[in-house]
């Protein structure tokens, strides 16, 4: 899927590039903190469990009570993951891969 137009620029290029920069976790964290607000990181990593109980059947109810998402973010991260880039589908089965690879090494 192409990228979308109004989001592709120059600083975005170099803010994506500088993420693939990123080696491990730690360094994950601290980069993030230092780009983002402590509500902006919470905001995206409780998107990210929406998009993720969503695909896994969840009703609305369970995932209020289960991230504190409104049902009006879990509405919109339901479009994006039905009939957005397919961001979240891509991240999802790569997170379902890395979890399944490991159970096969336990």
């Amino acid at each position: 899927m192409p990228v979308n137009p109004k989001l592709k620029d120059k600083l975005s290029d170099q803010l994506f590039q500088a993420i693939l920069e990123l080696q491990n976790e730690e360094e994950c964290y601290q980069f993030f903190e230092d780009v983002c607000t402590i509500g902006e990181l919470k905001a995206m990593a409780q998107r990210l469990e929406v998009a993720r109980l969503l695909k896994a059947g969840v009703i609305y109810d369970d995932i209020v009570a289960a991230t504190g998402a409104s049902t009006a973010t879990i509405s919109r991260v339901k479009r994006c993951l039905y009939y957005g880039a397919d961001g979240y589908k891509t991240v999802l089965a790569r997170l379902d891969a890395d979890e399944e690879d490991k159970k096969g090494v336990e």
